[in-house]
């Protein structure tokens, strides 16, 4: 989001606006698990969730768009919504929320054996802790995903010289 887009290029809804910071629900929702109730958690999930799936539909519109003969569409369609929902399922969930909730039950467990805090005080330090791990996490997560194979990486439907192509391309 922070980094300029190339010139002639749409603005990605899912990836360059607000709507981005709900893929993030999940983890803020990890950060609060020892305040509220487990259906809140698993709620921040679904906006997760939805978020993913949101964007995968997307990126399946955008390649269906292409011009190009109508024999490849459907497989270049599949191929854009598998690459960005594996990879958003990927860096935007599954990998955010599992370190999120490890760095929270680590620190509970952590404080609760080396200090003589009341209950309240150390769950607030949790989730304070879980929260302020979310923006150091969120870019190394992104560039190791981005690492994986060319299969595994988000699809995105890019101009080019007045035509457009599929790339598979690393964020």
């Amino acid at each position: 989001m922070s980094e300029p887009r190339p010139r002639g290029t749409e603005r990605d809804l899912y990836r360059d606006t607000w709507v981005r910071y709900l893929g993030y629900a999940n983890e803020v929702g990890e950060a609060f698990r020892s305040l509220v109730p487990a259906a809140v958690v698993w709620l921040s999930y679904g906006v997760a969730s939805s978020y993913v799936l949101a964007d995968a539909i997307d990126k399946g519109k955008k390649a269906g768009e292409v011009p190009s003969p109508e024999a490849g569409r459907s497989t270049r369609v599949t191929v854009a919504v598998v690459d960005t929902f594996v990879w958003q399922a990927l860096a935007s969930v599954a990998i955010p929320g599992f370190t999120i909730n490890r760095v929270c039950a680590a620190s509970l467990y952590v404080l609760g054996t080396a200090t003589r805090w009341p209950l309240a005080v150390r769950k607030w330090t949790t989730t304070a802790l879980g929260l302020l791990t979310i923006p150091i996490i969120i870019h190394p997560i992104d560039r190791w995903v981005g690492g994986l194979p060319a299969g595994l990486q988000p699809a995105q439907v890019l101009p080019v010289i007045g035509e457009a192509q599929l790339l598979l391309t690393s964020p």
